[in-house]
């Protein structure tokens, strides 16, 4: 069995839930992608074309800093890697955190919460920034999944 690392950006609570359950019906470490410069209800004003999440998505360039540069990647295998879905795809600072790290050779899925939108085209979109990883859209989770039917999907991936 591989060695697996559930690695997560959360800005309100809800996608920290989900990693934390991913990562023990998945028997996997957890590690916490932290910006920074934590982001406030103000940040997250979507309706606010100046709030900072609005002007981060809008910038295909940004890339905020990490809180730290620690994650022990080279210690794994497979890495879950998990966010909110902000305007149908990964925040910017999933492209950081992928661009801080040598990911060749290892498997990354994508599992992501949203209040609405799919995946759709995250792993393609977030391929350049882990080059010789095998990148792959994984499940969208609540936070709420059974251990159970955690374990049945990590079955088939």
């Amino acid at each position: 069995m591989s060695k697996r690392l559930v690695a997560y950006f959360s800005a309100s609570g809800v996608t920290a839930k989900a990693a934390a359950n991913l990562a023990k019906a998945a028997w996997a470490d957890l590690y916490e992608i932290k910006p920074a410069v934590p982001y406030t209800s103000a940040d997250l004003n979507w309706n606010d074309k100046k709030s900072r999440s609005s002007v981060e998505m809008n910038d295909k360039s940004s890339r905020p800093k990490l809180a730290d540069y620690a994650a022990p990647i080279a210690e794994y295998d497979t890495i879950f890697l998990g966010f909110p879905i902000w305007w149908y795809t990964a925040p910017t600072i999933i492209q950081t955190f992928l661009e801080s790290y040598d990911f060749t050779g290892r498997t990354i899925i994508l599992f992501a919460t949203s209040g609405g939108s799919g995946l759709g085209r995250t792993a393609s979109e977030l391929a350049h920034s882990c080059p010789g990883a095998v990148i792959k859209n994984g499940k969208l989770l609540s936070g709420r999944e059974s251990e159970a039917s955690l374990r049945q999907w990590l079955e088939t991936v």
